[in-house]
């Protein structure tokens, strides 16, 4: 694995994990452990969807269509 591939790897998982933790945290809103207003909760909800599953899948296509 050279080093451009394994930087965006690792590039594309902390995507994924801030979406997770994103997701988590608007749940946690959502439930009130967490004094936010509830529709802050549920924005963060819908963006962690979009980092953990839209936004990594558009960033590997765009990379992928570019040549190095």
């Amino acid at each position: 694995m050279n080093d451009l591939a394994r930087s965006r790897f690792f590039v594309l998982q902390a995507i994924r994990l801030s979406g997770v933790v994103l997701g988590i945290l608007g749940l946690a809103v959502l439930s009130g452990r967490i004094e936010l207003p509830r529709i802050a909760g549920a924005l963060m909800v819908v963006v962690g969807v979009i980092d953990a599953f839209i936004a990594p899948a558009i960033l590997a296509r765009r990379w992928k269509s570019r040549a190095p």
